[in-house]
């Protein structure tokens, strides 16, 4: 069932530019309807990953499959898909409708037909009564929405998406990764999405893959890639932490701060130098009496919906994450639970070298 539901396949993908490798063996398949996203730094790979599906750029060496189809060498208008770029490429000299209608005029659709699918795509895009507009009159949220109206609008069963959103301010950003989640699932289409923001890919993913390099690292949902990251370049990129280095003395126990702390965790060499992830959200002030840890709140920023203290305590300086303010000065205990400890192996490219005391 899950190889019929798959729709596109990159096999043993990789990409040399002028001798330089930017892309080393990918292997990736992309589910019909699913809304995957390409995340990680720049010059990882993820935009070339992107061309490659959309033929833009041809692979050095694998395969591309679509729909079980070998596609390696296809142009992209032979490709059942369409890109929307971070420059959306609108045709000023035209209106809305016009630029949404670009497509199916080139196609030499019928007039009536026409006119009936640009108003579908303005309503799915909420742009209705825009008809008439002169695209450079509208707003940059607005601008996009057309953009992805007329890429839509000639049924593609994928969407390539580089990082449309880098262009809007702060608050249209976080309106349009809902509205794109809901246009993806409105038209129950594929949707692959190139970003550098972990909080966009987190809002609107079913899948995210993290890239670095130009390999892949690691491929899972959400909160999959939030809870159990697979080292610690992944974790520090994916939302805020605490990576700290300790050693796994046995299974379901980790040594960490000069004493040891019940884990989850098993299956590491005794005594195995691990790196140790705890989010700043999983520490519990306490009283000192109550404690693992105490240490001294050496600063604290109101964050809106939490206060943000940075505690040494340990040896080491934790950011927590509270709803309870401990004041700047006080002695405090933290407290971790056994579940909230992820224990990773190491990895030489992963931790910055503050975080490794």
């Amino acid at each position: 069932m899950e190889q019929n539901n798959r729709l596109i396949n990159l096999e043993n993908i990789s990409k040399e530019f002028d001798g330089t490798v930017v892309l080393s063996d990918i292997n990736l398949y992309i589910r019909k309807n699913e809304f995957l996203t390409l995340l990680g730094p720049s010059g990882c790979g993820k935009t070339t990953t992107l061309r490659i599906i959309g033929g833009f750029e041809y692979p050095t060496t694998g395969r591309v499959i679509f729909d079980g189809k070998d596609i390696t060498a296809d142009p992209p208008y032979k490709r059942r898909v369409n890109t929307v770029f971070q420059k959306y490429a609108l045709f000023p000299h035209l209106n809305v409708a016009d630029n949404i209608a670009f497509g199916l005029k080139i196609a030499k659709m019928p007039k009536k037909d026409i006119t009936q699918k640009v108003g579908k795509m303005l309503e799915l895009v909420n742009l209705q009564g825009y008809e008439k507009r002169s695209v450079e009159s509208l707003s940059g949220g607005q601008q996009q929405r057309v953009a992805i109206a007329r890429a839509l609008v000639n049924e593609p069963e994928v969407l390539l998406l580089d990082e449309p959103l880098g262009a809007l301010d702060l608050k249209l950003r976080k309106g349009m990764q809902l509205e794109l989640k809901r246009m993806q699932q409105a038209l129950g289409i594929t949707f692959v999405f190139v970003t550098h923001d972990q909080e966009e890919a987190l809002t609107m993913s079913d899948t995210i893959v993290i890239m670095k390099d130009g390999r892949i690292r690691q491929i899972g949902t959400p909160k999959h890639i939030y809870d159990e990251p697979k080292d610690a370049f992944i974790a520090n990129f994916i939302g805020e932490s605490n990576i700290i280095r300790g050693t796994m003395p046995k299974d379901e126990v980790v040594h960490f701060c000069g004493m040891d702390f019940t884990c989850v965790d098993f299956g590491f060499e005794k005594d195995e130098p691990v790196d140790v992830l705890i989010r700043p959200e999983d520490i519990h002030i306490v009283g000192t009496d109550a404690s693992q840890l105490t240490g001294v709140v050496r600063s604290v920023l109101f964050k809106g919906v939490h206060y943000e203290m940075i505690i040494d305590a340990g040896g080491f300086n934790w950011k927590v994450h509270s709803t309870v303010m401990a004041p700047e000065g006080s002695r405090v205990g933290l407290s971790i639970v056994p579940f909230n400890i992820h224990v990773m192996r190491l990895q030489k490219d992963a931790l910055p070298e503050e975080a490794a005391p």
